[in-house]
């Protein structure tokens, strides 16, 4: 397993179901989809973009919830419909001009494998599948959507000297 190095870390990409959110899908009464997000996990977004860091989501969902979740937060690159994820990926690295190294991904299912597999910094959240778990450099405490993106971020600027009360 490789030993990634946080202070490197440039761009924090996260699925969005199950990492993002606690991978329910609720649907109201007239058939609208309910996605319920962490406060936490948004503080720890807005701290990162804040601090430098560029913040993106790659879900292979599309959702009017997540849409508004991520222009609230002002994530700087969204990818919904992002299938296979990867690709998404490739134009994440040439948009933002980093590699590999530079990147945490943070995910929960097979489908962010391929993502895991490259980024500098890969997260596993706590409620992950087996494989994913088994890929990341990092398996959080939090479960998704109830905190784990906020870890992450709180471990990658501890790291790079920059954690603390503002």
């Amino acid at each position: 397993m490789k030993k990634p190095d946080l202070k490197k870390i440039k761009v924090i990409a996260m699925d969005v179901d199950g990492v993002m959110t606690d991978g329910r899908i609720v649907y109201d009464g007239s058939g609208r989809e309910l996605k319920f997000f962490d406060v936490q996990d948004g503080y720890g977004i807005a701290r990162a973009r804040r601090e430098g860091l560029k913040t993106a989501v790659i879900s292979a969902r599309s959702a009017q919830a997540v849409r508004a979740r991520t222009s609230d937060l002002q994530i700087d690159k969204v990818y919904l419909d992002a299938s296979p994820k990867i690709d998404a990926y490739e134009d994440l690295l040439k948009t933002f001009g980093v590699c590999d190294a530079e990147v945490c991904f943070i995910g929960d299912d097979i489908p962010d494998h391929g993502v895991l597999s490259r980024a500098g910094f890969a997260v596993a959240v706590a409620n992950a599948a087996p494989e994913i778990k088994k890929a990341a450099d990092y398996v959080t405490r939090r479960t998704g959507g109830r905190g784990a993106v906020r870890e992450t971020v709180e471990k990658i600027l501890k790291a790079q000297g920059r954690w603390g009360v503002q």
